[in-house]
């Protein structure tokens, strides 16, 4: 078979695989270092760097299922790539892997690479249409209000462990929050946040069940556009599906998958990373009691040191091209390599040097199809750590750094749990207490800020917690 991904000029010789390699790998990845399994998984950030130091800002990598694809590894390049649509589009459906039948049904790769009908798969007129939607939307959120539900949010999850002196501020805060955020904010049923931040991470992690946790969260999602047709609210579902351009049912559900699961991850690895920092980085901790940094400032930091998405599959060569050097076949796939190419030493020449206020970093990608909801994840970073360390000002690593583990996958790397202590004390509602079986009072109250208005339908707050109890319990 030729080789469509040979580095060689169309006028060279197609070199054949050697025995043992599979057929549809061209020259340029035979061998090549593939982004999935051990390796991959203990340490990827060392894997960038030798990837770096052999290839160049470009490298050939292999997919779960041996599919090639090439890590885009340099800051500059990343840029190239994300800037340049008419050279590396979003669709998907250029992927020649995909396109000649090489996914594999049960690979966990489809749930991110499977065409669907959102913003994050098309480019130009149809991109703005769908971008422009979502936009509008984002923007109709009353910051405040979002803030002042999240303090609010945070501190029921501060009370439920506050009264022990310990906590896994991974499991038990940095996982709920943004989750607990994220389905208000939709205007879905409080009591699936917890069975969300399950499917959430399944998918991203890529396991064997990812498929099937997708099918949960799209279920989930049906019903909420449902409901929404027949009680709309001052909610992000209702927005979008009123927007003027028109979006169908379909179009709606795909886009608050997209924000819901992409909201969550980002904001979640967020929350642990700087809480990680804060407890462990001297300096870091030294800044901020000092003055010298704001907690605005440690966030941007830890965006530039551990963004909460490590790589991006996202990208498909829509003609021959050529980049850093390396030539790129039509419907190559490309995975922006976001970790890497924050430490680029072209940007970063000292990577110990602060960087206080600068947002170049490429956390959140780049081009058109930058995160729109950006803005939002920080609000609830920030807000959550803030209220958290309010509460508890002596907060202080339950074990050595060393000990801390990771998991992770193509797109992520998260820490598994954060164990703290700190003083014991009751919680602010005096019915929350760590080993409080009865379930918190429901609100009375309208929803944070305007956001949303009590649904009459919808489940009482007093079902979340006995969810989220449940889930803790059972871990």
């Amino acid at each position: 078979m030729t080789n469509p991904l040979s580095e060689h000029s169309p006028t060279d010789s197609p070199v054949s695989p050697p025995p043992g390699c599979p057929a549809h790998l061209g020259a340029s990845h035979v061998g090549a270092t593939r982004l999935y399994g051990p390796e991959a998984e203990s340490d990827p950030h060392g894997l960038y760097e030798r990837l770096r130091a052999k290839h160049g800002p470009v490298a050939p990598v292999l997919l779960s299922g041996d599919l090639p694809a090439w890590l885009v590894l340099g800051y500059r390049e990343i840029l190239d790539v994300t800037r340049t649509p008419s050279r590396f589009s979003r669709d998907a459906r250029l992927w020649t892997e995909m396109r000649e039948g090489r996914v594999a049904l049960d690979n966990p790769l489809l749930p991110i690479v499977t065409w669907q009908p959102m913003m994050s798969f098309v480019d130009g007129e149809q991109h703005e249409r769908w971008r422009g939607a979502v936009n509008d939307s984002v923007a109709r959120f009353d910051k405040r209000g979002i803030r002042r539900h999240v303090t609010q949010c945070a501190n029921q999850l501060v009370d439920h462990f506050c009264a022990a002196g310990h906590a896994d501020l991974v499991h038990q805060f940095a996982e709920h929050l943004p989750m607990m955020a994220m389905t208000q904010l939709l205007g879905m049923p409080e009591e699936y946040s917890p069975q969300l931040v399950n499917a959430a991470r399944d998918m991203l992690r890529g396991t064997e069940t990812a498929i099937a946790s997708n099918e949960f969260v799209q279920e989930k999602l049906r019903k909420l556009v449902a409901r929404k047709h027949a009680q709309p609210g001052a909610d992000f579902t209702t927005w979008l599906l009123e927007h003027p351009v028109g979006l169908s049912d379909d179009e709606v559900q795909q886009h608050l998958r997209l924000v819901l699961i992409a909201a969550f991850e980002t904001t979640a690895n967020l929350i642990a990373n700087t809480l990680k920092m804060v407890l462990t980085d001297v300096r870091f901790r030294a800044s901020l009691a000092g003055g010298h940094m704001t907690l605005p400032d440690a966030v941007e930091q830890v965006l530039w040191d551990e963004p909460p998405f490590v790589t991006v599959l996202g990208r498909w060569a829509a003609q021959d091209t050529e980049l850093a050097g390396k030539q790129i076949r039509e419907g190559d796939a490309l995975v922006l390599g976001l970790a890497a190419g924050n430490v680029d030493t072209v940007v970063r020449p000292d990577l110990d040097a602060p960087i206080h206020g600068n947002r170049a970093h490429l956390a959140f990608s780049g081009g058109a199809h930058e995160c729109p909801g950006q803005d939002v994840g920080r609000a609830i970073a920030g807000t959550g750590i803030d209220a958290l360390l309010l509460r508890l000002p002596d907060l202080a690593l339950a074990v050595e750094e060393s000990g801390l583990r990771y998991r992770s996958s193509l797109l992520s790397r998260h820490l598994i749990e954060l164990p703290v202590k700190f003083t014991a004390h009751q919680p602010q509602d005096p019915e929350m207490t760590a080993e409080e079986d009865q379930a918190m009072e429901p609100a009375t109250a309208a929803r944070a800020g305007g956001l949303t208005q009590p649904e009459q339908q919808s489940t009482s707050r007093n079902s979340w917690w006995t969810s989220l109890r449940n889930w803790l319990r059972g871990r």
